[in-house]
Order: C-alpha cells, then structure tokens, then sequence
C-alpha cells in the first residue's frame, strides 16, 4: 500500500484541536504521524512527498446526502463516476440516498452497492429504505437491511407518508445502530408544484410548493423523536419556519439534527426567473428571507451539517423547465460555495466549516470519519482556501452537469484529495 509524506501544510482539524502547521505521515491506509518535521527516521522512505506549502490540511468531508443513481439510472451517475466528484470536491465519505431503480430496500441491492464501492474514490456508506419501493405500504427488514451493511434509513425522494412505519423505524433504528435520515415533506400541500410557491411562481405561472409542506414534514419527525425519546435528522432544510421548528425542539433536548445544502444559503428563488430546470430542486430554492435564516441557522448551531443532496440528471432530462425532474449536482462545489458564501463573508470560521462539513456529519452517522488523529483512516483534503476559479461544466468529473452555480466563480479550491491513503484527486 502507498505510503505518503504531505509536508509544510497548514493543518486544520477541529475534531482534535489542531491548528498548526506540520506534516502528516500515511502508512497501510492510515494517519501514521502527525506533527513538526521531520516525521521520518533515518533511512526510513516514503512512496511520495507531497509539498503542502500554501495549502490547508483538513479531514475528508463528509456528505450525507448523496444520489448515485446506481443500480438503474446508470446514464445520469454511478458509483464510480459519483465518486470521481467527490473526489474532485474533497469528499472522501458519503451516504448513498435509496431511491435507485430497484429501490435499495433489499439486502441484494445494499451489497450490490458496497461491493461495486470497493473501487471507488470514496468509502460509499448505504441508506436503506424504511419502506418498500417508497411506497409507505408495506416496511422493509431492517434487521436484514443492517446485516448487509446499511447504516443509514431514509425513503429520501420521498418523504414516509405512513406515519407509524416511520416511527416503527425510528424507535428501531437505534438498537440496530443506524440514523434515520428525514425527507419532511407533506404532499397533499406540495401537491405537484415545481418551485417555491410565492412571488416567482405566481410571474412564472408555474405550481409552487408552500413552504409549509417541508414545515409540516419537520414538524412531525421532531414530534415522534420529542414523543419516543429517539434521534431523528432532519435533511436539506430549506425554510425559516423548519429552522425555528429545528431550534425550539433542541433548546426543549429533543434529539433533533439537520443539514442544509450550499444552494440554500447562496441561491434565491429568483434563479428561476432564468427558467433554467438546473435551479429546480426539492424543497425548492426559497426566498431571501428563508437564506437568511438557514445561515442563522449555520451560525448558531442549529443546523449540524452541509450536505448536497447531490442528484444528477442529464441534459434531456433537464431541457423542458417545467417537465424536469427535480434535482441538482453539488459534491464538487460544496466546499467552494460555502467558503464563499460563509466563511470569505467572515460568518463562520475556517474551523467552523470544516467542522459542519466533515466532524459534524461523521459524528450523526457514526462512522471513522472527520478526524486527522493517528490512527485514523487517512482521509485528508488539502486545500487553497484563496483560489479563485469559475465553475465549468466541462470540466466536471461526474456524469451529469446539472449545476445552478455553473459560469459562477467561487474562492476556495480543493487541490489533492487522499482517501484511505491513496492520492484520489490530484491538481497540485
């Protein structure tokens, strides 16, 4: 196995209060050393020196959600081109969303996903379903779901509209070690919209979603973790309502957690006045107000995590603005837009960032993640938090291009990505 030396970085890691610049030495896939130079003894070698220098060092990130489209709709992403972004994007580790084609509610499709990960460019963690098909009729085994190796449970794509299955899972999840990961949306108030219901939707003449329908999902998933005493996480908060609805339930020690996506904190719905269907996504983007208060959110601790809910599709299916699926790519821009948007603002800390992007998520999903401790898998990003660059989608790694920030030029770039000691990405 590749051994490595990465010298003269600037090492950031907030999960073990790391701030200093060093070196870090990689054997047999882990972190062997980390510190002052000179790591390596006399006559020791190593199979590559990397020089850091003007670069930060941070763990892998981690993103929680992510659509692969693998098994199924192999022309939009699978797991390996999935994976060359998240790479590209620094992600090092990622957990695969279930709406697949077959729907991943089988312990054959939970393997067929993590022996298929074996040769990606990141470690691929699998949600399973909490229904079968994501139809909410019939509850899948999660005992069998976990023996294959699922971590995660989620209809995401759709939200568990049987309300008693979802909190059969959620009490059951926790024995068996796993998290529940909520798509809050009620449907009979969505009810087919495409975007944001509001000023936009009503000059596009376009059906809008209420943001009422996420606030009511929220509100029911924080209602059975307050009544059952369980974990519920809440995914891609996109509204000020679901915000406050977040925040009350854990000043009232409720075990909530929640993400929200770069596009909820960067974008209005006023992209859509483009009537481009690369703005369209679900929940869809919201008002200025709304971004303000998911970053009031990120501020004070409310929201946990940045995630992507990275869902790819291809041009055709992108071309028709109101027929489009819903969906947008996001691993390869997440760290850019929110340094941008977060951290170049001064809003949050470097470390702040990093911890909401890496040590935050790992810790939700449980998994040797979000750390540069020795010892630990060697899943290392570095960095050059000043770079400025335009996103092109020809350059992209994955399948897909469908990305609202395209043409947009961001600071912060990912230059070399390590995941489990192997050099993964490489720009330097």
């Amino acid at each position: 196995m590749t051994s490595l030396l990465i010298k003269n970085a600037a090492i950031l890691s907030p999960a073990d209060d790391l701030k200093e610049s060093g070196d870090i030495l990689v054997r047999d896939g882990k972190i062997a050393k980390i510190g002052k130079a000179p790591l390596l003894r006399e006559n020791e070698s190593v199979d590559r020196i990397i020089d850091a220098h003007g670069l930060r060092a941070v763990p892998g990130f981690v993103d929680m959600h992510v659509h692969l489209r693998d098994p199924g709709q192999t022309e939009k992403e699978d797991i390996i081109t999935g994976c060359n972004a998240a790479a590209a994007g620094g992600v090092t580790s990622l957990l695969a969303m279930p709406n697949t084609i077959p729907t991943t509610d089988s312990p054959d499709t939970v393997r067929y996903i993590l022996d298929k990960a074996k040769n990606a460019k990141a470690h691929v963690y699998v949600a399973a379903s909490i229904t079968k098909g994501l139809k909410s009729a019939e509850p899948t085994d999660l005992d069998t779901l976990r023996q294959a190796g699922a971590i995660g449970l989620s209809d995401d794509g759709r939200p568990v509209e049987n309300t008693r299955m979802l909190s059969d899972a959620m009490k059951r999840a926790p024995q068996l070690g796993m998290t529940v990961v909520a798509h809050c949306e009620d449907l009979f108030l969505a009810h087919g919209g495409k975007i944001n219901e509001g000023e936009v939707s009503r000059a596009l003449g376009v059906a809008g979603i209420p943001a009422s329908a996420e606030d009511c999902g929220t509100a029911r998933e924080i209602a059975l973790a307050a009544a059952e005493n369980v974990p519920i996480h809440i995914c891609h908060v996109s509204t000020k309502t679901s915000v406050a609805l977040v925040r009350d339930a854990k000043k009232r020690g409720v075990k909530v957690t929640a993400e929200t996506a770069p596009h909820y904190f960067s974008l209005t719905e006023q992209e859509l006045l483009k009537r481009d269907a690369d703005y369209r996504m679900n929940p869809p983007l919201r008002t200025a107000q709304d971004v303000k208060a998911i970053i009031d959110g990120l501020l004070d601790g409310t929201l946990d995590a940045i995630a992507t809910d990275h869902a790819p599709h291809t041009p055709q299916d992108k071309a028709d603005f109101v027929a489009a699926p819903n969906g947008s790519i996001g691993m390869e821009t997440s760290f850019a837009v929110a340094n941008t948007y977060l951290v170049k603002t001064g809003l949050l800390t470097p470390e702040q960032l990093i911890y909401k992007m890496s040590v935050s998520p790992a810790n939700i999903l449980g998994i040797p993640a979000g750390t540069l401790k020795v010892g630990a898998p060697a899943d290392i990003v570095l960095l050059d938090p000043d770079e400025q660059w335009t996103v092109d989608v020809d350059k992209l790694h994955g399948k897909s291009k469908n990305t609202p920030f395209k043409g947009m030029t961001l600071t912060g770039k990912v230059k070399l990505t390590v995941c489990g000691g192997k050099v993964v990405f490489d720009e330097i």
